[in-house]
């Protein structure tokens, strides 16, 4: 630390995609295990709150709201000024360091090796270098707690209360003649078509699961393109699949997943936390970079990454990565037409029959 004094309040800034807060969670419960009496609010963008509710190691989650107006966002903004003992900026975003610099007495964060980012040393107490490729999300963000000397803790967690336990136990057994039958969450929707799996192979797999009497139950959001490509693709699946998109939270999702007899999706936050719940979990990566963004096995306790860059099919503790095959894999672009509505080749040729022995493997 930097002085004597331990922190009583701590903010930590994450105003990024859903994915990206999740991650932070460990970098959360370092600081909570550490200063079990200091309160930890956490700054995300409103889309991404729900995913931290009912956390245990969180004061307040806050965010400023989507619709504000100019004036009403800038004093939300001053509100910050000086309320925390620490700040802590887990992005080298620009925003995200005014934030910590502006909430507290003390700041620490992450600097790119960049032109024009020298500014933010002044801004910043002490600051880690930002490595966008050979480092895990997780371990960057633990690698700002070895700043202030405190032990890591690799949990990436998520919390469900009773009632969430309730609602999808009443789910399965109002859709299921019995109560015990092993069942694959299959997600197969990402946010971003170049990270999607053909719909053939989806059917391939599900027809596979339910012929070895596994139920098959699709999961996915509220969003109305996502629940249209999951209804196309569930009345071409076994009679016996279950459609629960768009019924769940985040904190019943992850209380669904930890039942599971297994789980397969791609590169997305369910995949996350499928991982993080102790599933047995078969992600599909395409393009993305696996050393950065691959799912954190339960009970993997390194700074360094699970995952190497290329490897067709790796396995770590309760997870296994399967990359498309080719030079290009994996190219860190959007597809291969470089959009986010593209597609990736080397997703649209890998085939169920590769995802089948991983799962024999697995489970």
């Amino acid at each position: 630390m930097f002085n004597q004094k331990l922190p009583h309040k701590i903010l930590v800034i994450i105003t990024r995609r859903i994915g990206d807060v999740l991650l932070t969670t460990p970098l959360i419960h370092t600081l909570k295990t550490a200063w079990p009496q200091a309160n930890i609010d956490v700054l995300v963008f409103e889309n991404t709150r729900d995913i931290l509710s009912n956390h245990a190691d969180i004061h307040q989650v806050i965010s400023l709201p989507n619709h504000a107006s100019k004036g009403a966002a800038f004093k939300w903004i001053l509100g910050l000024w000086n309320r925390y003992d620490l700040a802590i900026s887990a992005l080298p975003s620009d925003r995200a360091t005014l934030y910590a610099w502006l909430a507290g007495k003390q700041r620490i964060g992450l600097l790119e090796d960049k032109q024009n980012q020298g500014w933010k040393k002044f801004l910043l107490n002490k600051w880690v270098a930002f490595d966008n490729t050979n480092t895990h999300t997780i371990s960057m963000g633990l690698k700002l707690s070895s700043l202030l000397g405190l032990a890591p803790q690799f949990n990436v967690d998520v919390h469900w209360t009773k009632a969430d336990q309730h609602k999808v136990d009443a789910l399965l057994q109002s859709h299921t003649s019995s109560a015990h039958q092993a069942y694959a969450v299959l997600h197969t929707y990402p946010k971003f078509a170049y990270k999607m799996w053909s719909k053939a192979a989806w059917q391939n797999l599900a027809t596979w699961l339910n012929s070895h009497n596994i139920r098959v139950i699709l999961t996915g959001s509220n969003d109305a393109g996502e629940m249209s490509y999951i209804q196309d693709l569930f009345v071409t699946l076994p009679a016996s699949t279950l459609n629960l998109a768009g019924q769940l939270n985040f904190a019943q999702l992850s209380y669904l997943l930890h039942k599971t007899h297994v789980y397969v999706g791609p590169d997305t936050v369910a995949t996350h936390l499928a991982a993080a719940m102790g599933a047995p979990t078969v992600a599909l990566f395409g393009p993305s970079n696996p050393v950065k963004w691959g799912p954190w096995p339960k009970a993997y306790k390194q700074i360094e990454s699970p995952w190497k860059m290329i490897g067709a099919t790796q396995h770590v503790k309760n997870v296994a990565l399967l990359q498309g095959l080719g030079d290009c894999v994996p190219c860190h672009l959007e597809g291969c037409d470089r959009h986010i509505n593209s597609h990736s080749k080397c997703l649209d040729e890998l085939p169920a029959s590769r995802v089948i022995e991983v799962i024999k493997a697995l489970v």
